[in-house]
Parts: C-alpha cells; structure tokens; sequence
C-alpha cells in the first residue's frame, strides 16, 4: 500500500498542478496542501527519522523565503511559490533538492523562451481563440505557468528521491 502511494500521490498532484497551470495560469492551493499532507502521512510510514523531518522542513522552509521574495519582485506568482515549497518540502535538504532548482531553473528558462516565441512570432487562427486556454496563454499581459517547468523538474528528479529508495 505505501509502495502505490509513493508512486501515485506526488507525481499525481504534481502533475496536476502543472496541467492547472497551464489551463487556468492558478495552481490550487488544495494542490500543495495535498502535497503537504501526503508528506506528513508517508515520512513516517516509510521510517523517516524525526530529524530528518526536520531537514525537510527546514528545505521548505527556505523555499517559502525564496518564493515569497520572487512572488513580491513579480517573478513568480503565489502558486508557484507554494507548489515549490511543497515540493522542497519532499525533497529535504538532499542532492535532490539541488538538482530539483536547478533543472526547474533551466526548464523555466526554455519555457519562458517558447512562450515569448509563441506570443511574438506564432500567428494564430481566430477559430483557436475560443480555447481559452490558448488565448490566455498567448496574451502577452499574462504571466509565464511557471508550474509547468516546476512540475517536470519534480517529476523529472522524483526517481532519484529518497522516496524511490525507500520503495527497494
């Protein structure tokens, strides 16, 4: 039973989260806070030493107070600040974490590139406006779905979590 949660309940709501953004530029808050409580639920069902708790909370911690001072710079928007801080909040003050910033650094990088491509230079067909969707996306007042590269590079460094090692 924790072997299917660990590999549904993160990359699920993860996944979710980055879909969300995409269709409506807001990740729930439900998101994060199920993410916060499946981390609650599984540190301890798969042995997590109360200080190593610690160290998780500790990285989540950290993200808050990096993700508060993007939001209010206007680099990031709210829900990208939370989402990242429940995702730090998975990966502890481990290797993970590190690779986690550093490749949603460099997939955030690629998609702000595409998304000022497609706003600039994609001509698009007025029957595509009625996705909303789409023509939000392509509305150059709108902000960049940060979630999405957030959510690959979650899923992307998921695998070399503890949570894998903790499934052999």
């Amino acid at each position: 039973m924790i072997e299917a949660a660990l590999l549904v309940v993160f990359p699920c709501l993860v996944a979710f989260a980055g879909a969300s953004d995409l269709f409506t530029m807001t990740i729930p808050n439900r998101v994060s806070l199920l993410l916060v409580a499946g981390f609650a639920v599984l540190a301890p069902a798969v042995g997590l030493a109360p200080a190593a708790v610690g160290f998780h909370v500790a990285a989540a911690g950290i993200a808050l107070a990096v993700g508060i001072t993007f939001f209010a710079l206007g680099w990031m928007g709210g829900g990208d600040a939370k989402m990242m801080t429940a995702i730090a909040l998975w990966f502890g003050l481990t290797p993970a974490l590190g690779d986690f910033l550093l490749i949603a650094s460099v997939y955030g990088a690629v998609l702000t590139l595409a998304v000022l491509y497609f706003r600039t230079i994609v001509l698009l067909p007025a029957f595509v406006y009625r996705a909303e969707w789409i023509a939000r996306l392509h509305d150059g007042r709108n902000g960049i779905p940060y979630g999405i590269a957030i959510a690959v590079a979650a899923l992307h460094v998921y695998p070399h979590s503890i949570w894998f090692r903790a499934l052999l």
